[in-house]
């Protein structure tokens, strides 16, 4: 089972660099190789075609990939499927450069190592996944004591996070935005999981949709989803992608680990030797997702507009005598000439 999981971890990967290659890749590559093939297209249409494609392959690898790990989360304990997220970095890396020709550096191939030989290990020492009859079980496990405490203290950091220092430090401090999103992040997951054992179990012949839990469930991961994908998308448009990465991985991982340990007890019954065994797995792979994403190249801003010219912007000057006197953009222009600004291509 504990491969199958891997399996399932890979597939958002796998399924994201297949459908750009394939799908994405060749319809931006004429619009952004050449800038003469762009303008035979017609104005009107080339970008909305560029952004249907990117549009469509977006929709297509989100469905499939989560499709997997919602799976993965059914079948396995929150344990093991999150910290294995790693492994869909691996794959985006290792496709990225067969496929794409992004270049994957010596200290980004032994991130993939640390994260192979931390998941490695997670995966020998990971519990078994309880045997749950119905939702009514898991509502007995998220209804205790220690983890009614659990969900007051998450939603009250939340809150204060929020309300609080998000307004005031957020576009300043990276963790404000991802601690938002890891520590809800955790209670999405202890929900989708409850949601997908009630999916699980109807298809096996015992209806759980009569149960009020299940919907209970489904509207607490809807509204946990939003809140999270909202400030996830705030941390990413604030910050760099290779800094944001590695720090949600680790945070969201382990609140997920500590809220599934506590809701399931995945850990009751292990040695203590297994456990500290699959926490030396979970530092391997955050240190190996660090490294890796120490040696992405740093983010170009991304060209909106497919017609502008890619050429640098020169002043002209007119003189008196009717010359023309060529300045560059940072050097400051004199009051008595009269400023044109062209768009030059060099040819």
């Amino acid at each position: 089972m504990h491969v199958y999981t891997c399996i399932y971890r890979c597939t958002p990967a796998i399924s994201r660099a297949l459908f750009w290659r394939w799908s994405l890749a060749p319809s931006l590559a004429p619009a952004l190789s050449s800038r003469k093939r762009v303008s035979e297209r017609p104005v009107s249409t080339a970008p909305v075609l560029v952004l249907v494609d990117m549009a469509t392959c977006w929709s297509r690898s989100v469905i499939i990939g989560e499709i997997s790990n919602f799976v993965a989360y059914i079948y396995a304990p929150a344990v093991l499927v999150t910290p294995l997220g790693a492994l869909s970095i691996i794959v985006s890396a290792v496709l990225a450069h067969f496929m794409l020709k992004e270049k994957l550096q010596k200290m980004g191939m032994l991130g993939c190592l640390l994260c192979i030989v931390g998941s490695t290990i997670i995966v020998l020492h990971a519990p078994e996944e309880r045997s749950i009859s119905s939702v009514e079980e898991i509502w007995e496990f998220a209804t205790q004591p220690a983890f009614l405490l659990y969900t007051a203290s998450a939603i009250a950091t939340a809150l204060v996070l929020i309300l609080y220092c998000a307004p005031r430090y957020g576009q300043t401090n990276i963790i404000v935005y991802i601690g938002i999103c890891s520590v809800i992040g955790s209670l999405t997951v202890m929900s989708i999981k409850a949601i997908g054992i009630a999916i699980k179990l109807t298809l096996e012949g015992t209806n759980q949709a009569k149960y009020f839990q299940t919907w209970i469930f489904a509207m607490v991961a809807i509204t946990c989803i939003i809140i999270q994908l909202n400030y996830l998308n705030m941390a990413l448009d604030t910050f760099n992608t290779a800094i944001v990465s590695p720090i949600y991985y680790a945070l969201f991982t382990s609140f997920t680990i500590l809220a599934s340990a506590i809701m399931f007890k995945d850990y009751s019954g292990q040695s203590a030797s297994s456990i500290a065994s699959e926490l030396c797995g979970f530092i391997t792979v955050l240190s190996g997702t660090a490294v890796l994403h120490s040696t992405r190249d740093p983010e170009t801003p991304l060209i909106t507009d497919l017609y502008t010219p890619l050429s640098p912007k020169v002043s002209w000057y007119i003189q008196g005598n009717g010359e023309l006197w060529k300045q560059k953009d940072e050097d400051e222009s004199s009051p008595s000439f009269i400023t044109i600004l062209r768009q030059d291509y060099f040819k």
